[in-house]
This record gives structure tokens, sequence and C-alpha cells, in this order.
């Protein structure tokens, strides 16, 4: 089944790449009336409207190939035996333990812990603040 899938998957690149190279050998169609004027069309390989007809229908053919090749990795994508796990990513996910405080609760806190706010120090005497000055020494007589 693996080679199966390795097989189909070596075709559908394989006609991608023919597309892509068939798709820019093939001219426009701006370029067919150069082409009735001798434009160096009539002297190729397949004669002056020989290649038109080869190359296209050669891209219909790599094309019909690169649809079935997609949708058989289509079907045997789907159809690949699983595991017993019937979900995603998420089901496989470890679910962390609750705190030992909600663990009566039904539905857990969820709030923000909020810090308690620390009691403002009362400013010492030894120490100068930096918003009021120093007192000035008291003169001597």
């Amino acid at each position: 089944m693996n080679v199966l899938f390795n097989l189909i998957v070596v075709l559908q690149v394989l006609s991608a790449l023919a597309i892509i190279g068939l798709v820019l050998v093939q001219h426009g169609k701006g370029a067919d009336m150069g082409a009735a004027f001798g434009s160096g069309a009539s002297g190729s390989l397949f004669g002056a409207s020989g290649s038109s007809n080869f190359l296209s229908k050669s891209t219909a053919v790599a094309a019909a190939i690169f649809f079935a090749a997609t949708l058989a990795l289509a079907y045997f994508g789907t159809n690949r035996p699983s595991a017993s796990v019937s979900g995603g990513v998420m089901e496989r996910a470890a679910v962390p333990a609750a705190p030992a405080n909600n663990a009566g609760n039904a539905v857990p806190n969820t709030a923000p812990a909020v810090p308690a706010a620390a009691p403002a120090a009362a400013p010492t005497q030894d120490v100068p603040s930096a918003a009021a000055p120093a007192p000035a020494p008291a003169p001597s007589k």
C-alpha cells in the first residue's frame, strides 16, 4: 500500500512538471498571425499547425493524469487505517491539574490574583526626604 502511494505521488509530480513544461513551450493565440507569415513555425518539427495540436493534446493528457493522481491520493489519504484517537491534536493534549483550593468547586475561579497592597512606611527622622530640603543649622552667636 505504501509503495502504491509513493508511486502515485511520483506520478503526480512528474505530470505536474510535464504540464508546466508544455504550457511554457506553447505559444499564445496572438502568435498565430505571425506564424502565418513565416516567423519560423512552419519550419518546426511538427509543421505550422502540428505543434499546437500536439502540444495541446499532450497538455490535456498530462492534466488528465494529474487529475487522476490527485483523486487517487485523496482516496488513499482518507481511507488510511487510523489509530484509536478519533479527534485532532487538542484531544491528545494534557489537561492541567486544578489547584488545591479549587478542588471542590464545580467552576474554577478564573479571576486574576491581586496582590495585597503593602502599608506605606512612615518616613524616619534620621533619613532626610528627597522632596523636603534639610533644615538649615541654627545661627550661632
